[in-house]
């Protein structure tokens, strides 16, 4: 049975996260922690996914995250923040942290981030691969600044969306979930600042990325 563990302090975002785990996962057995201490105490059973905030009690972001990843290398750690320290995402990001996600994001986005994980795959926003320069997240090099942070994957979806195919469809051509294909979507949406896959497709058209 997949297992995820959720770290914040606050309350309503713990249940706001584990809400949308349970959209990829409903079945999934969900931990939460509320400080840095139980959340190293927690991750040792090496849970599936770590949805995990910056700033709690106990430890400070980069010891406390630091110790998550020792303590569990294996288990892929998506880090929700209001953070926006450029030198503490790039120690995070050299840290091999699966992804970060604003907490200011919309829940659309977040729960894109959270599937793209899930499918053992990365969700970094473009302000971190501006300031990495996108070296450890695969793209293509196309025209436009949208066009940079776009991962191949989500030209790929992209593609196939132009020529008409259903998520369903996508999922077939590229052998993904559906649900992996919706996340991949939104993950684009979000970077292209469309409104519906549509408005995506005609963006990602005009900057030449597909």
């Amino acid at each position: 049975m997949k297992s995820s563990l959720i770290c914040d302090d606050h309350a309503m975002m713990r249940e706001a996260m584990a809400g949308l785990v349970g959209v990829a996962w409903p079945e999934a057995v969900i931990t939460r922690a509320t400080d840095f201490p139980s959340a190293w105490d927690a991750i040792s059973a090496a849970p599936d996914i770590c949805i995990c905030d910056l700033v709690m009690p106990g430890a400070s972001a980069l010891e406390g995250i630091g110790e998550l990843r020792e303590r569990a290398p294996l288990t892929p750690i998506l880090v929700v923040t209001g953070s926006e320290e450029d030198e503490l995402l790039l120690a995070l990001f050299e840290m091999g942290i699966a992804g970060f996600v604003p907490k200011t994001a919309r829940s659309a986005v977040i729960e894109a981030a959270i599937t793209l994980v899930l499918a053992g795959e990365r969700y970094i926003p473009p302000r971190v691969l501006d300031l990495v320069g996108g070296s450890d997240v695969s793209r293509t090099p196309i025209a436009g600044p949208a066009a940079a942070t776009l991962s191949m994957r989500q030209i790929a979806v992209l593609k196939f969306i132009a020529e008409g195919q259903s998520n369903k469809e996508v999922a077939r051509s590229l052998a993904l979930s559906p649900s992996t294909v919706k996340a991949h979507i939104a993950a684009a949406m979000a970077v292209l600042g469309a409104a519906n896959r549509t408005e995506a497709v005609m963006l990602a058209k005009q900057i030449g990325a597909i």
